[in-house]
């Protein structure tokens, strides 16, 4: 049985390949807090949980139900297992370059 702290760096790199390749982060992902992961493992399934930042503006659902998908798809790949759960906690959204300055007045 592979140690859930390995499963869970690999959710956490998958999530990170999932942001550069799905989302538009070129202005925004230098900002962008590094994913993290938790998991847990039992019976040849894992469920993950990722704590992540997205870029702002984006789709919300899109890139959500995009990263889960990358996510759910490297893991099973690389460890064999099923993922049964891949729920998101979006922590922040990074504003891309020049919205930081911009207020309502």
């Amino acid at each position: 049985m592979i140690p859930e702290r390995v499963v869970a760096r690999i959710a956490a790199r998958a999530a990170r390949e999932a942001l550069a390749t799905h989302t538009d982060t070129s202005a925004a992902h230098a900002k962008l807090a590094a994913p993290h992961a938790s998991v847990t493992v039992g019976s040849g399934t894992a469920r993950l949980g990722l704590t992540l930042d997205l870029p702002y503006p984006t789709d919300l659902a899109r890139a959500s139900r995009q990263v889960q998908h990358h996510v759910s798809e490297r893991v099973a790949h690389l460890t064999g297992m099923r993922v049964t759960e891949v729920t998101l906690a979006i922590e922040h959204l990074v504003p891309s370059n020049g919205l930081e300055d911009r207020r309502v007045q």
